[in-house]
C-alpha cells in the first residue's frame, strides 16, 4: 500500500516508531521498559497512558530494546504498510531474545484484537498482545508471562476513557501535549477497522479534561491537542459514571456547562479555552455529518482555539461516499466547508483522500479533484485503498480497481495537493503571524521553528530574547513548498 502526506502536525509522521521515553521514578523495581509507537496521534496519547501504569508499578525507561525486560509495541491497523512494519519490527524484537530470553514482548493497540492468535499462535512474534481499553490490565499480563504463559486481554469497554489516568508525558519538549478527550468510535465507515479495534464511542468527563490541561498549563506547557476519532460527537451527560463511581453532578462542572443536560464538543472547547488566553489549542479529527456551527463560532470567539480544521472527505463523489458509509454527501460536505469560510475566513482545512476505493469510476475520481479544486485544501492525507479484513467493505465489495489505476489516480491527487498546499502558503507571506516556538529547526540549532495559527509551520532565526514556549510575532517573508520563511518582528 501506498501513501502520501503533506504536512499537518496532528499526525505527526516524524514520530513514527519512536522509542518513547519517559522521566524516571522513585519506584524502581530493577526492570527496564521500552515502548515504540505507530499510527495517530491517539496510539501515542495511548502510549503515554501505558507508561503511567507501569511507571506506577516500579518501571523505568530504556532507548534500546536490547537492554529492556518489556518491550511494547503500540500499534496501529488502519493501513497495510503498518501491519508490515510492525511485522517486520517484531522479528528485530525476536533477535534480540534469543540473547535475553527473559525479556517480554507485547502488542498493544488497533492492531491486538485482530491479529491476536496470528502473532500469540501462528507466528509465536509475542509474548503478551492487550488491546486499547485493556492496559490497566499490564502489570497482571506481565506477570502471567513471567510465570510462562502467554497473556491476552483484548476485551472491548464501553466505560473505560482512562479519565483518573495522568498520562506520563513522553519524549516531551514541555511545551505541546495531547489530551485524549474521547474513545471509539459509532461511525462504521465501510472501510475502516477503528470501531471494531476501539470499541463504541463514549465521552470523557470534562472536569477531568479541563482539569488536565490546566495542570499542563501550570506545568509550562502552552499548547494542547484534544484527541478523538471524532471530536464533534463528544458528549457528556452529568447522569454518566466516573470511573471512581461518583457521578458527575452539575456543581462539580467546570465554568461554562450549559443547563445541566450535557456538555457537547463547542461547549468543552470554550471550557478549556477559558483557562487561559496563552494555552493554544487544537483539536483532531473532525467527522463532516457532525461539525456543527455552534462548534465554528466558538472557534471564532476565542483567539487561543486555532483556525484550524481537519475535515476528512475521503471522496468527492456521493455514490462512493455511500458506499464507503460516510453519511453525507458531497453537497453536504461542501456546505460545511462554506460555513467554515463564511465564519472564519482564515480558517485552514486539511482532509484525508482514498484513491481508487471500489467501484470508483474515472468520472467519479474526477469528482474527487474538483472537490479538490473547491476547497483548495492546506494539507492532505493521501493514499490508495487497501482491503482491510474484517471490514464492511471487505465483506460486500470487490477491490476491483487495478493497483496502476490507483496509483495514478493517486499521483494525480497529489500533484494536485501540492500545488494547493504552495498556494495556501504564499498567502501566508507578507503577514505577521503569532508563533509558539516550539523548539529549533530540524534543520540547524540557528532557527527556531513553530505553527502559526493554521497549523502551517514557521522558521526562523533564532532571538536570543525568546526561548522555546513563548509567542511571538513572526513575519513570513517567503516560503517552500512546505514551510514558512521569516523574522521575528
Amino acid at each position: 500500500m501506498m501513501e502520501f502526506v503533506l504536512p499537518d502536525k496532528a499526525h505527526d509522521e516524524s514520530r513514527q516508531g519512536e522509542a518513547l521515553m519517559l522521566e524516571q521514578n522513585d519506584k524502581n523495581n530493577g526492570r527496564k521498559l521500552y515502548i515504540e509507537s505507530y499510527g495517530c496521534a491517539m496510539n501515542f496519547s495511548d502510549s503515554e497512558i501505558v507508561a503511567s501504569i507501569l511507571m506506577d508499578k516500579g518501571f523505568e525507561t530504556t532507548s534500546d530494546y536490547r537492554n529492556a525486560d518489556v518491550v511494547f509495541i503500540n500499534t496501529c491497523s488502519i493501513r497495510e504498510n503498518a501491519e508490515q512494519r510492525v511485522r517486520n519490527r517484531l522479528r528485530e524484537f525476536g533477535i534480540a531474545k534469543v540473547k535475553n530470553p527473559g525479556m517480554v514482548v507485547g502488542v498493544l493497540g488497533c492492531m491486538a484484537e485482530r491479529l491476536k492468535s496470528k502473532f500469540l499462535e501462528e507466528e509465536k512474534l509475542v509474548d503478551v498482545v492487550v488491546g486499547p481499553d485493556a492496559y490497566r490490565d499490564l502489570p497482571n499480563l506481565i506477570d502471567q508471562v513471567d510465570d510462562g504463559q502467554r497473556a491476552v486481554n483484548v476485551l472491548l469497554s464501553r466505560e473505560e476513557t482512562y479519565a483518573d489516568i495522568n498520562p506520563v508525558r513522553l519524549n516531551s519538549n514541555g511545551i505541546n501535549a495531547f489530551v485524549s478527550i474521547m474513545r471509539g468510535c459509532d461511525n462504521m465507515c465501510s472501510f475502516c477497522v477503528v470501531p471494531f479495534t476501539r470499541g463504541r464511542e463514549r465521552s470523557r468527563d470534562p472536569q477531568s479534561i479541563v482539569k488536565e490541561c490546566t495542570d499542563l498549563f501550570n506545568a509550562g506547557y502552552r499548547e494542547v491537542t484534544l484527541l478523538g476519532q471524532n471530536v464533534d460527537s463528544y458528549k457528556w451527560s452529568p447522569s454518566q459514571t466516573l470511573p471512581e463511581g461518583k457521578g458527575l453532578n452539575e456543581e462539580s462542572l467546570p465554568s461554562g456547562e450549559v443547563g445541566g443536560a450535557f456538555v457537547n464538543f463547542a461547549q468543552l472547547l470554550e471550557m478549556v479555552a477559558l483557562i487561559h488566553p496563552d494555552l493554544r489549542i487544537r483539536f483532531s479529527t473532525s467527522h463532516p455529518k457532525d461539525i456543527t456551527d455552534e462548534v465554528l463560532y466558538t472557534m471564532k470567539k476565542h483567539d487561543n482555539i486555532c483556525k484550524y480544521i481537519h475535515l476528512p472527505v475521503q471522496s468527492g463523489n456521493s455514490r462512493v461516499l455511500e458506499l464507503m458509509n460516510r453519511t453525507y454527501d458531497r453537497e453536504w460536505y461542501m456546505n460545511r466547508v462554506d460555513a467554515i469560510n463564511r465564519i472564519m475566513p482564515e480558517c485552514a482545512i486539511s482532509t484525508d483522500i482514498i484513491a481508487g476505493f471500489c467501484t470508483e469510476t474515472e468520472e467519479e475520481h474526477a469528482d474527487t479533484l474538483s472537490m479538490m479544486d473547491y476547497v483548495k485544501y492546506d494539507y492532505a492525507y493521501m493514499f490508495m485503498y487497501s482491503e482491510r479484513p474484517g471490514t464492511l467493505a471487505a465483506k460486500r465489495y470487490a477491490d476491483d480497481i487495478p493497483e496502476a489505476v490507483k496509483n495514478r489516480r493517486l499521483q494525480e491527487i497529489v500533484a494536485k495537493q501540492r500545488e494547493y498546499s504552495h498556494y495556501r502558503l504564499q498567502g501566508h507571506v507578507g503577514k505577521v503571524h503569532r508563533v509558539l516556538i516550539e523548539g529549533f529547526s530540524k534543520k540547524s540549532d540557528k532557527d527556531y521553528c513553530g505553527r502559526n495559527d493554521q497549523n502551517a509551520m514557521m522558521v526562523f532565526p533564532v532571538d536570543e530574547r525568546f526561548k522555546p514556549g513563548q509567542y511571538v510575532n513572526v513575519f513570513a517573508e517567503s516560503c517552500t513548498t512546505a514551510t514558512l520563511l521569516g523574522k521575528i518582528v
